[in-house]
């Protein structure tokens, strides 16, 4: 996220995201995304592990190795 993103996270739901090297783009506004591996809820202001390659989000560096491991399996 860049700064100036942060006034489109209005919405209380679901946020929309595009993943990039290091920052992401808000599509649809929202206060949080789903972690691709678990689900949970994650508000965009703690969003620190994503993958560009796969276009999505995890809660936490272990589900985001999670997956990579699965990929390269």
């Amino acid at each position: 996220m860049n700064a100036y993103d942060r006034d489109l996270g209005k919405s209380d739901g679901l946020a929309v995201l595009h993943y990039g090297d290091g920052e992401f783009a808000v599509m649809t506004p929202g206060r949080f995304v789903l972690c691709a591996v678990t689900g949970a809820k994650v508000p965009l202001d703690a969003l620190r592990y994503w993958s560009p390659e796969l276009q999505e989000a995890y809660a936490n560096p272990a589900e985001a190795l999670k997956r990579w491991q699965e990929k390269i399996a």
